[in-house]
C-alpha cells in the first residue's frame, strides 16, 4: 500500500506550530492540491478554519488536537499518524450559506460549518421574524439573538444556547433562540435540512441586528437568508471507535 501524501494546516498557536513542525519532518508534505489527505493541527477553530480553506475540493481532513475542546479533532499521536488515517472512520458534512441583506440594500454570502447566528448590536433586544419555505411560523421573536446550527455544530454554540443535539445523520437543522424574551417559553424548533429558513429583522433601525456565519460577521442586516448547501460534501476523518456519530451520541450522556 502506497503512502498517503499529506498536507498540514496549523492555527497560531505554539504548541500547534511545534506540532506540525515535527509532523512534517516525520512525514513530508505535499501541496494541498496534491495532497491525499488534509491534516488539521490544533483545535475545533483550526479544523473549521481548515474546511472553509479547502471547501469543495472533495479531500477528507483528518484533525489533530492541540487546542483546548478538539471536539472535531483527534487525539494527538504522531508515531502513528499514517496507521491512524488509514484506519480512520469518515462522516460526511455540509454547510449552511447564508445570504445577508444590509439595511442598506449591500448583499453578502458565506458559508457556515457549525451555524448561521444572528445577534443583537446595541443594548436593544433584537426582534425577528422567521420564515420557513416562504410561510411566516413566528411572527415576532424579542431575543438577544437566534441561530440555525447543522448537526455538526449542534453540539457547539447551538447547545450552550440550550438547542438540541443531532445525530450526524439525521437531515435535520436546529433553530435555536439565544435568551428569548417573547415568546418567553419558545425552545425552538427542529427544520428539514432542504429548507429555506429567512430571519427578517424588525426595527433594524432602532433595533440593529448582526448576521454571522461561524466567524464571518456581517452587520445592520435586514433580512438573512439560510440553507443546507449539498453540493459542498465534506469528508472529516475520526479515529477507529470514535467516529462523529459516536461522540455525538457521547454528548446526549453527558460524557
Amino acid at each position: 500500500m502506497s503512502q498517503k501524501k499529506l498536507s498540514f494546516f496549523a492555527s497560531d498557536r505554539p504548541a500547534a506550530i511545534e506540532a506540525v513542525a515535527d509532523l512534517r519532518r516525520r512525514y513530508g508534505e505535499t501541496p494541498p492540491e496534491q495532497a491525499d489527505v488534509i491534516v488539521a493541527v490544533g483545535g475545533d477553530g483550526a479544523m473549521l478554519d481548515t474546511l472553509r480553506k479547502t471547501m469543495g475540493d472533495g479531500k477528507p481532513v483528518y484533525g489533530v488536537n492541540c487546542g483546548t475542546v478538539g471536539f472535531l479533532m483527534n487525539a494527538y499521536d504522531p508515531d502513528q499518524l499514517l496507521e491512524k488515517i488509514e484506519k480512520a472512520e469518515s462522516a460526511v458534512i455540509y454547510p449552511l450559506v447564508m445570504k445577508a441583506r444590509t439595511v442598506a440594500g449591500e448583499t453578502e454570502e458565506a458559508r457556515a460549518i457549525n451555524e448561521v447566528s444572528l445577534f443583537r448590536q446595541t443594548r436593544q433586544s433584537a426582534r425577528v421574524r422567521i420564515l420557513v419555505n416562504g410561510k411566516v411560523r413566528m411572527e415576532s421573536l424579542t431575543c438577544d439573538g437566534v441561530l440555525l446550527a447543522t448537526p455538526a455544530g449542534s453540539t457547539a454554540y447551538n447547545l450552550s444556547a440550550h438547542g438540541p443535539i443531532l445525530p450526524i445523520g439525521s437531515r435535520l437543522l436546529a433553530l435555536t433562540p439565544i435568551s428569548a424574551f417573547r415568546p418567553r417559553r419558545w425552545r425552538g424548533a427542529l427544520i428539514p435540512h432542504d429548507a429555506l429558513v429567512r430571519f427578517e429583522a424588525l426595527e433594524p433601525e432602532v433595533r440593529p441586528v448582526s448576521a454571522v456565519a461561524d466567524n464571518l460577521e456581517v452587520r445592520n442586516v435586514a433580512a438573512v437568508d439560510v440553507r443546507e448547501d449539498r453540493s459542498i460534501p465534506m469528508t472529516l476523518l475520526f479515529d477507529e471507535g470514535h467516529s462523529l456519530e459516536e461522540r455525538i451520541l457521547r454528548e446526549q450522556f453527558n460524557y
